[in-house]
């Protein structure tokens, strides 16, 4: 069975998610970068995990490429998914990005940028990529949320709105598919893990904040986190796995947390 990430193709969450899923599925990975970018770091990832060795039937993990804040793009890259592999059992709507700072500052371009990639192209994604779902009577919609799909933090208004956005979305198709088959709707929500994106979000909150990066981190992201430390992109990857496995159909409409206990407060 075929499964895609998007917003996979860096480092971070999406990886982990990747690595997870290549024990039961074919993976397609998914990023912004040129195609050849992409085949690259698909190549690196089999050899890695084990799937190298130039034997196309071998092979776990490939990849696509494209915007897919664009209808047609979308449209595209589940065509192609479906076309090359014959179906498309699991989508993993993984693609976000980032813009910190007071809401009146916000550039009008940087909120639409940041509600667009992460709400709109999890609504195009699942758009596209649902129908074959409900015709073959199997299918997982697993969405990356946030523990700000539930709670707000400020100088985050645009990335709140999305996620908070995407917990929504979660729910509706969760119901929209419930009579439908084996086919369910979830959102995993991580707290803070260390990625690039994360990264950005420090030096942007330092300047924001005029404190060092290290007080950002103490201050503002662990501050609240019961576990006092970054969680990992494979303990993502563990709970996607749970709810990409054809047993965890019961489960439709949730949200789980791998927040160390962040939004337990």
């Amino acid at each position: 069975m075929i499964a895609l990430v998007t917003g996979s193709s860096s480092r971070g969450i999406g990886r982990g998610i990747v690595k997870a899923l290549t024990d039961q599925y074919r993976v397609v990975i998914h990023g912004l970068e040129d195609m050849s970018v992409l085949e690259a770091i698909s190549e690196e990832l089999n050899e890695t995990l084990g799937f190298g060795g130039g034997d196309e039937r071998q092979r776990r993990v490939f990849a696509v490429s494209g915007d897919i804040r664009d209808d047609a793009v979308c449209q595209r890259i589940v065509r192609d998914v479906q076309s090359r592999f014959g179906s498309l059992d699991v989508l993993v709507n993984n693609a976000g990005c980032q813009f910190v700072g007071p809401i009146q500052d916000i550039p009008t371009c940087e909120y639409e940028r940041v509600v667009d990639t992460i709400l709109k192209s999890t609504w195009l994604m699942t758009k596209y990529a649902l129908p074959s779902m409900l015709e073959n009577k199997f299918g997982r919609i697993i969405n990356t949320g946030s523990m700000h799909a539930t709670v707000a933090s400020p100088y985050k208004s645009a990335y709140n709105a999305a996620k908070h956005g995407v917990l929504g979305l979660t729910k509706t198709v969760a119901l929209e598919t419930a009579t439908a088959g084996n086919v369910t709707c979830n959102a995993v929500s991580p707290g803070y893990v260390w990625t690039e994106l994360l990264a950005k979000q420090v030096a942007n909150q330092a300047k924001a904040l005029n404190i060092k990066e290290e007080d950002v981190v103490d201050s503002v992201f662990l501050r609240d986190q019961p576990i006092k430390r970054f969680i990992l992109a494979e303990e993502v990857g563990a709970v996607v796995k749970f709810l990409a496995d054809e047993g965890s159909g019961g489960i439709t409409g949730s949200n789980i947390a791998v927040d160390g206990g962040w939004t337990a407060r």
